[in-house]
């Protein structure tokens, strides 16, 4: 059965191209490379991760051409993601040039923030407007546990070198995991009654690789909130805009505002409004879907800019309507450090 077209108003926009179901592409996820100096749980499997030939991601210049013709459509807001992007060379050129093109409104970038605090300043004068940081615990030793050897005294410094250098407002990302960190919760949380930071709890999702974590690990929405509401009483909501991910509450009083991301629970696909650039050059329609159309060898056969728009407005056009995982349906066939989250 066809799914009814249920486009909330704010949604609708003439920027951006348009899905079959009338939703406007607006936002551009771009996975830098699919390599990672960590090894999250909920990411990688422990052992026997593939990692890409180098030479079968994007150069630089295919990059940059793929996302100049993105914003001619009409694509206003980019965020880089990986694997890790600080990992990518040449990130802070990228990202100049990327800024350079007229209509691009936001660059951002999901980052584990290790080596952040190297090049913060740097990464920020070149056009990086802010950061989503993934941080699951305060606890060091969980956090090595959860991320197979990650430092958190390094990701605290990247995290304070973001927002020194005026990276705002800074997102903390943090995926709850039974067994792991859900009785954490409230420490991320209380990040916000002091700081004007944005701390959001996702549900985690059924990647390739990860499987029997999600199967045993997978904490609702509902049960995070409530978590939190037994230690700070009822939250307060915010008036959040449909096509953000996370539903916006807050702590009386609070600086920050606490966010939750229920891909799973209650997922958002009608708001949806960004599209996927793997590493290797597959726009890929929808996060746990294995829709994709591949530009890497079309651009490598010499296609030209029209060509490849064409392509680009026939892609975006079949975006499924989202996915279907509440039907038992995983299809992802690539890990989330392969599709940039």
């Amino acid at each position: 059965m066809a799914v009814p077209i249920q486009i909330h108003p704010l949604v609708k926009s003439s920027q951006g191209p348009r899905d079959s179901y009338g939703r406007a592409m607006n936002y551009l996820r771009i996975s830098l490379t699919d390599r990672c100096n960590f090894r999250c749980v909920y990411c990688m499997p422990a052992v026997g991760m593939q990692f890409q030939p180098r030479d079968e991601l994007l150069t630089d210049d295919e990059l940059v051409r793929l996302v100049g013709l993105f914003v001619q459509l009409g694509v206003n807001k980019i965020r880089l993601t990986g694997g890790e992007p600080t990992v990518r060379p040449h990130l802070v050129d990228i990202i100049r040039r990327i800024k350079s093109f007229d209509g691009v409104d936001e660059i951002s970038m999901t980052t584990n923030a290790l080596i952040l605090s190297r090049n913060a300043w740097a990464l920020k004068e070149a056009g990086l407007d802010r950061i989503n940081v993934s941080i699951d615990t305060l606890d060091p030793d969980k956090f090595r546990m959860m991320t197979r050897g990650g430092r958190l005294d390094l990701v605290w410094e990247g995290i304070k070198a973001a927002d020194a250098a005026g990276m705002s407002p800074i997102k903390l990302n943090t995926v709850v995991l039974k067994d792991h960190n859900e009785h954490d919760v409230h420490k991320m949380a209380e990040l916000t009654l002091d700081h004007d930071w944005h701390v959001r709890f996702l549900e985690i999702m059924p990647m390739e690789g990860v499987g029997i974590v999600y199967d045993e690990g997978l904490v609702t929405s509902a049960e995070t909130q409530a978590n939190l509401e037994q230690h700070f009483g009822a939250l307060e909501p915010i008036e959040t805009h449909p096509s953000d991910p996370a539903r916006l509450w807050k702590i009386p009083g609070a600086k920050g505002s606490i966010g939750f991301i229920s891909p799973i629970s209650a997922p958002f696909c009608d708001a949806c409004n960004r599209v996927r650039l793997t590493a290797d050059g597959k726009l890929r329609l929808c996060l746990i879907r294995p829709d994709e159309v591949d530009f890497r060898d079309m651009m490598r056969a010499g296609a030209t800019d029209e060509e490849i728009l064409r392509h680009l407005r026939a892609g975006i056009w079949r975006k499924p309507w989202g996915h279907r995982v509440h039907e038992g349906d995983r299809e992802t066939v690539r890990g989330m450090s392969q599709i940039g989250g």
